[in-house]
């Protein structure tokens, strides 16, 4: 993050308006793009969402925990939070 003085960048106009809410102080703004959801930009939120899909799509056409735990190299347990989610994407 870079430190900027409001005097060179701001119209005197503007530094005066923010002048009535805080003066003298450090303060941020921030970027006004979005901030991406995790995984886009790495394509790994499409890779789990389709490896989840896959493994409920298998336990649906009678796959057992077991076998899935085994082919995918996840936990029983973690096997089951992807089955039993409510929400599917």
């Amino acid at each position: 993050m870079k430190y900027k003085n409001a005097v060179e960048v701001l119209p005197p106009g503007l530094l005066r308006e923010i002048q009535c809410f805080i003066e003298g102080e450090l303060l941020y703004i921030p970027k006004t793009e979005s901030k991406q959801e995790w995984g886009a930009v790495s394509g790994s939120k499409k890779f789990y969402s389709e490896r989840n899909c896959r493994i409920r799509e298998l336990f649906s056409n009678g796959v057992s925990i077991q076998e899935l735990s085994s082919s995918f190299g996840l936990s029983g347990s973690t096997i089951k939070k992807i089955i039993y989610r409510k929400e599917h994407h």
